[in-house]
């Protein structure tokens, strides 16, 4: 007996709150796992071109050292130009104590009292609190790397025997749908690693020119935090939108020269947004933007600033599986952006 519509629409919202609530409540545990598969599902090819010709072994231990290059360059960009920001606000100090106490005292002149609020929720116990927290942070993302990096060698050595099994299922019409979802769901990890990248690149490029032509200090470092943390959808762009004004603030101590630079920097984030990546992903990422910005919001809620990066793929990885099968294509085909394909479509 088939389902009703509204029993159909109980069932996959409970399923879904029920891998929610266990994807919070184990998130120690599954973080680094839903990482490694992403990494494998995007690094998979190259081991599999790769085996062939020097043999799994060699493969393996080229695909998993080149993954870690990659991984690990990217995170030094981060920290180098984490490190130039801080340096410059070391030097500039006064200037910084001066703009802030110039504009506090505007402010308080206009009954906002900003440093009576900061006083009342910020004292030396929560600064050790706060440096505290930020090393206890460091030994865990040290130690969440290790475990990654694990799993991402034993799950590159396994993909093949798992496809296999995967195979293998009694039942062969699951098996082909789960195989062509798993192949699905990688092209579509690489496609959108791809777009962001580009967007990434493009991003950087186009901010370091912005602050060059401002003559703002640190362009070198604004470019690449640009370029970092443009891996972060709509958060990364927040920051840098955010941090950038309040620096050509201190610098230049005008109001014009920061509302020209948060203008300049939206129109960068919006350009590159709106254009430049639905150009490159074309269809292949068709997902609505409504639910990408959910995806991100909810994952980062759940998982934080790994959930944020992550929001996206899991999204699209969910939508795929639930396109291979009748039962929650609907779903599928209601969140993925654009008009409904012909093949959707069903006949009046």
């Amino acid at each position: 007996m088939e389902k009703s519509p509204i029993s159909r629409v109980t069932s996959v919202t409970v399923m879904l709150f029920v891998i929610l609530a266990a994807c919070k409540l184990g998130q120690a545990v599954l973080e680094p796992v839903v990482f490694a598969v992403f990494i494998i599902a995007i690094a998979w090819p190259l081991q599999k071109a790769m085996q062939a010709r020097v043999g799994k072994a060699i493969a393996l231990t080229v695909t998993v050292a080149m993954t870690a290059a990659v991984i690990l360059a990217l995170f030094s960009l981060i920290a180098w130009s984490g490190r130039e920001v801080v340096e410059w606000i070391r030097q500039n100090l006064d200037r910084v104590q001066e703009t802030a106490m110039t504009w506090t005292s505007w402010l308080e002149e206009h009954d906002i009292f900003v440093f009576t609020l900061i006083a009342e929720h910020f004292n030396t116990a929560s600064l050790v609190r706060l440096l505290h927290a930020i090393a206890v942070r460091v030994n865990t993302i040290l130690a969440f790397a290790v475990i990654v990096l694990v799993y991402v060698i034993l799950g590159l050595a396994e993909t093949e025997f798992f496809q296999a099994r995967i195979a293998s299922l009694e039942n062969q019409e699951t098996s082909r749908r789960l195989l062509e979802g798993g192949r699905k769901i990688g092209e579509k990890f690489r496609t959108y690693m791809f777009v962001r990248t580009i967007a990434s690149i493009a991003t950087g490029l186009a901010v370091w020119g912005f602050v060059q032509f401002m003559e703002l200090e640190m362009a070198g470092a604004w470019g690449v935090l640009a370029f970092a943390l443009n891996y972060l959808p709509y958060i990364g762009s927040l920051i840098v939108t955010g941090l950038l004004p309040l620096f050509a603030f201190v610098q230049f101590g005008s109001i014009e020269t920061p509302l020209f630079v948060f203008l300049g920097v939206l129109v960068i984030q919006f350009v590159i947004g709106s254009y430049l990546e639905p150009m490159f992903s074309g269809s292949a990422l068709s997902i609505s933007p409504p639910i990408v910005l959910f995806s991100i919001v909810l994952w980062t809620f759940l998982w934080g600033g790994l959930g944020a990066f992550l929001g996206v793929p899991l999204s699209i990885a969910a939508l795929t599986i639930f396109e291979q099968f009748p039962s929650t294509r609907w779903v599928a085909e209601i969140l993925s952006g654009g008009p409904p394909s012909a093949s959707t479509r069903q006949p009046a």
